[in-house]
């Protein structure tokens, strides 16, 4: 029974194995809840429950072109979850595929796909062969014309897979500007604006490149607020940004001068105006192009809302933008799991609220110990839980890989403190150290474990009260 209700969650059973009736109840609740979220995400699961092929069409979501219209489908694309998406889209259409090339990362499992080409690469910092691969992918676009279709597959990790640089930079280059961005403390979407600037497909170039082709994209969001110019840099979608705003960018964090000198050259010109910019929101070349998110956060809430109605709870989302500081953030849910417990507000019992995001772990130069945001949060949240009858909370990361650690998240309880005390574990110890990965390894029954997943969709948090 335990192994048909948890398929992904590898450790279900030693996580329900709790001696209080209330406690295993809330934390199979909590663990159920997860599972929908995470099924939700699932790339192959998520563009098989999006598109549909009739005799005549091609259905996606409420959209509808006809295929007798078309001459040839080509698909490319890039991202962590682009093999899952691949084998699906080739399962609907089959042979109406004339051509395909998508971008996985290395190690990354490759579904058997005959139509669809599947190529790797390197991630976070992309290496010569995503150079090539990418030159591929913009070859095969250019050969579109007005009575062709092209299909883009965009996940997470579609910026640095999907890397085709200036003819002006070097692979050399564009790796040293990515080391950069990523130590700079710049977020993605300010990452992803220079990264737009300084490269060939991405900020909506390559709509720009197929067209007059058609072009739809199947995207899997991983950037809070599903922002379609800021997911793998846009590369089928208007772009907002502008030169001025990477050059923002690199003034704020203090790296103008760190960067290559060939990017910062590009980026001055294109201040100056010498240099194009990306095609905006109502530019033609978008006619013909439709994007859509097959998977995101938000979609992974609403599944989780539904399964918990199932359930017999009273479901809240409270929100799809969770962040700032991990341990911050997991005493505010503590504080709200307060609430509902003295108040009975915003919800009675038998309650969830379900949040999505991504919050972040600052180290300290005293605190490197191994863990993740999801495991930090929750720790957090446990010591301000303490003794709340029926109040559960856990936190995943839905890539299934918690910072540097081999777990997804964790789970903890009202009781989660008075168990760690009696073993002589200090919760504040673990947390002031961000060892929270050893906190709950030696506590046991805490960390959740579903292996890499193959899709990314942010973080899932629950709170529960029974």
């Amino acid at each position: 029974m335990m192994k048909g209700v948890f398929q992904l969650i590898k450790n279900a059973g030693e996580l329900l194995d709790v001696g209080d009736p209330l406690c295993r109840k809330a934390r199979h609740m909590t663990l159920q809840l997860l599972e929908e979220g995470l099924k939700a995400a699932d790339p192959y699961i998520s563009v098989k429950r999006a598109i549909k092929m009739t005799q005549d069409s091609l259905e996606i979501l409420d959209f509808r072109i006809e295929l007798d219209g078309i001459d040839n489908v080509y698909v490319v694309g890039a991202g962590k979850a682009c093999g899952g998406m691949a084998k699906a889209l080739e399962e609907v259409l089959n042979d109406r595929i004339s051509k395909g090339i998508v971008i996985i990362p290395k190690g990354t499992p490759k579904p058997r796909v005959s139509r669809i080409e599947l190529v790797e690469g390197s991630h976070p910092i992309p290496s010569k062969e995503n150079i090539r691969h990418a030159k591929r992918i913009m070859e095969l676009v250019k050969e579109a014309d007005s009575r062709d279709l092209v299909l883009c597959l965009i996940s997470g990790g579609g910026s640095a897979l999907l890397c085709l640089p200036r003819e002006e930079l070097s692979v050399d280059d564009v790796q040293e500007l990515t080391r950069v961005l990523l130590k700079s403390g710049a977020t993605i979407h300010e990452v992803n604006t220079i990264r737009k600037h300084v490269e060939l497909l991405k900020g909506g170039k390559l709509a720009r490149l197929a067209h007059p082709a058609t072009v739809i994209s199947l995207i899997i969001s991983d950037v809070v607020g599903d922002d379609l110019d800021v997911i793998a840099s846009g590369p089928t979608a208007p772009d907002k940004s502008t030169f001025k705003d990477a050059m923002d960018v690199l003034e704020k964090y203090g790296v103008k001068h760190e960067v290559p000198g060939k990017v910062l050259e590009i980026i001055e010109r294109g201040v100056r105006g010498e240099i194009e910019e990306n095609p905006k929101p109502g530019d033609d070349i978008f006619k013909k192009v439709y994007n859509f998110i097959v998977a995101s956060n938000t979609i992974s809430l609403e599944a989780m809302e539904r399964r918990a109605r199932e359930l017999g709870l009273k479901p809240l989302v409270l929100t799809s933008y969770l962040e700032g500081e991990a341990r911050e953030v997991g005493r505010v849910i503590a504080s709200i799991a307060r609430h509902l417990y003295h108040q009975g507000q915003p919800l009675d019992k038998p309650c969830v609220l379900l949040m999505g995001g991504e919050t972040t772990v600052t180290l300290e130069e005293y605190g490197k110990g191994k863990g993740g945001r999801n495991q930090e949060l929750v720790l957090s949240a446990s010591m301000n839980i303490r003794r709340l009858k029926g109040i559960a909370i856990a936190s995943i990361g839905t890539d299934g890989i918690d910072g540097n650690s081999d777990a997804a998240g964790a789970i903890v309880d009202w009781l989660t403190v008075d168990e760690a005390e009696r073993r002589g574990l200090s919760p504040m110890h673990y947390l002031l150290k961000h060892d929270s990965y050893s906190f709950f390894k030696e506590l046991g029954r805490s960390l959740i474990f579903t292996g890499p997943t193959g899709t990314n969709v942010n973080d899932l948090t629950v709170l529960i009260y029974v």
